[in-house]
């Protein structure tokens, strides 16, 4: 890591001399670059749209059209309880958390560009074949092919906006994933609304359209300059000291640019990274990092709404448009939250975020709960007032996810691991949140059938849970250069004395 003394107030090293500009050559890499969320979020508003339109069911799954017409009061919580139906949300998933095994391995030595320009064309496939499935197997294949694609974008992404992003605002910047995650959802839900109009094929067009961000990306792959942490990594020295040069707009880049080249030089005496991420030294990133917070963040339950907020207001009796107009509200505040969060994450800090919208998101399942508790289900319709009052508060809940776990749960992982473990540390990161992921797009529609209003109670729990976690157990990471985060575990309460025995672990094995 890097060498050189401790500043007196940080604990940090070398972070003092660091320099930087804003320059335009570094937003047009960034705001290009962070593209590759667009393909997550028009994923994640899509599927849940299409799933609800009724040519789309017919043509697909007659069984879940029929129990979504019928007017028995036992389907209430049912009707898209279907395996099959969730399995064309899900299949998606669990390719992705397939692929980024792949991705770590192009991601690292090839470069994060690489990485992006793969995934765009595997994503540009799934959505010409699903655009044109005329049966299952076809519409699940196009569905593997987006997972591949969003396994690479998600590997790849987080890992280029904090890597070319100065400490002091690699929050706001990393967040620039998260924003085009969310206005993907967001223009998802709009077509949708449009296209849910055009008899009988307006779902392939909403299925076809993710060529749009996937084109966008691959263009985005080969315009963007490669990190300069990348291109230490691959001995490209003098292009790294150029792009970093350029990035921060100045040429007094030496103290940032020997750290680089330091951290590499440790990355190079790692033969395997998958192995050092379990050894002490790198325990609390990997479980804070690696299993944590990406498992939280689909246990939070948001994700179950944006994949099917659709589905939800009619299975609580909305019309069909009535539905798409209502999600598109939930994604309006995914937006919202998260430009909030990209102008104060670096200002109050990532636990501030977290803790504030954990205590907001648990009385929204709460109260979630309880009005379909009192109010629906035994055939009763929700009146109007309720209506209108379950649309606010499930905004309020999206909202406070949008400016916490939402981005939080991409940004806090990217910018705790060492260079050496990174490429392999963000493809656990983004195994782990697929298989969650995929989890619950699969049980939601099952649970809510079974469990009514209580899965909304056990989201509630789970957020307590998750809350505390965040309050005890991670440090805060806001300004800190990522090749200095390691001294925070060094001094945290919990965690200095598994680090102190992963040294002393080390200093063993050096000497045997």
């Amino acid at each position: 890591m890097a060498g050189g003394g401790f500043t007196d107030a940080g604990g940090l090293k070398r972070a003092h001399l660091y320099e930087y500009k804003i320059t335009g050559y570094f937003i047009f890499s960034c705001i290009v670059g962070a593209l590759g969320g667009s393909l997550f979020g028009y994923d994640l508003g899509v599927s849940g749209g299409v799933t609800s339109m009724d040519d789309f069911l017919i043509e697909f799954f007659p069984n879940v059209y029929e129990r979504k017409h019928a007017h028995l009061a036992e389907t209430d919580y049912c009707k898209y309880d279907d395996q099959l139906l969730t399995l064309f949300t899900s299949s998606l998933y669990f390719a992705a958390l397939v692929s980024t095994f792949g991705a770590s391995s192009i991601t690292k030595n090839q470069g994060r560009r690489a990485s992006i320009i793969v995934g765009s064309v595997s994503f540009f496939i799934g959505a010409v074949l699903n655009a044109a499935a005329v049966n299952i197997f076809m519409l699940l294949l196009g569905r593997i092919f987006l997972g591949i694609g969003i396994g690479f974008g998600n590997q790849a992404v987080p890992l280029y906006l904090s890597e070319m992003a100065p400490a002091k605002v690699r929050g706001a910047v990393n967040q620039l994933f998260q924003l085009t995650t969310c206005l993907g959802i967001l223009f998802a839900n709009l077509i949708n609304y449009g296209t849910e109009k055009i008899h009988p094929w307006g779902w392939r067009l909403s299925l076809g359209l993710a060529v749009v961000p996937a084109t966008v990306m691959f263009l985005g792959g080969l315009l963007c300059p490669e990190t300069p942490n990348s291109l230490v990594e691959q001995g490209k020295l003098e292009e790294a000291r150029k792009v970093l040069e350029r990035v921060r707009g100045t040429s007094n880049v030496d103290a940032e640019f020997e750290d680089l080249v330091e951290a590499s030089k440790e990355a190079q005496s790692i033969k395997n990274p998958f192995q050092n991420l379990l050894l002490k030294k790198n325990r609390p990133q990997f479980i804070i990092g690696a299993l944590a917070i990406p498992a939280f963040q689909q246990l939070t339950g948001n994700n179950s709404i944006l994949f099917y907020a659709p589905v939800i207001f009619q299975t609580l009796g909305f019309g069909s448009a009535a539905s798409l107009y209502s999600s598109t509200i939930t994604s309006v505040a995914l937006v919202l939250a998260t430009l909030i969060s990209m102008f104060y994450v670096d200002k109050f800090g990532r636990r501030a975020f977290f803790l504030d919208a954990g205590v907001q998101m648990f009385f929204c399942m709460v109260a979630t709960a309880i009005v379909l508790a009192l109010e629906f289900g035994k055939g009763k319709q929700l009146s109007f007032g309720v209506s209108i009052f379950l649309v606010i508060v499930i905004f309020l809940f999206v909202f406070a996810f949008g400016r916490s776990w939402g981005p939080l749960g991409w940004l806090v992982p990217s910018e705790l691991f060492p260079l050496e473990i990174r490429s392999a540390a963000q493809s656990v990161v983004v195994c782990v949140n697929m298989i969650f992921t995929a989890l619950v797009a699969q049980l939601f529609l099952t649970s809510l059938c079974h469990l009514k209003y209580g899965i909304f109670l056990l989201f509630g729990g789970l957020i307590v849970v998750m809350t505390c976690f965040i309050y005890f157990l991670l440090p805060e990471t806001k300004q800190v250069p990522i090749e200095e985060i390691y001294l925070l575990f060094e001094n945290h309460w919990f965690w200095k004395k598994i680090v102190a025995d992963g040294k002393q672990e080390r200093i063993a094995n050096e000497h045997a």
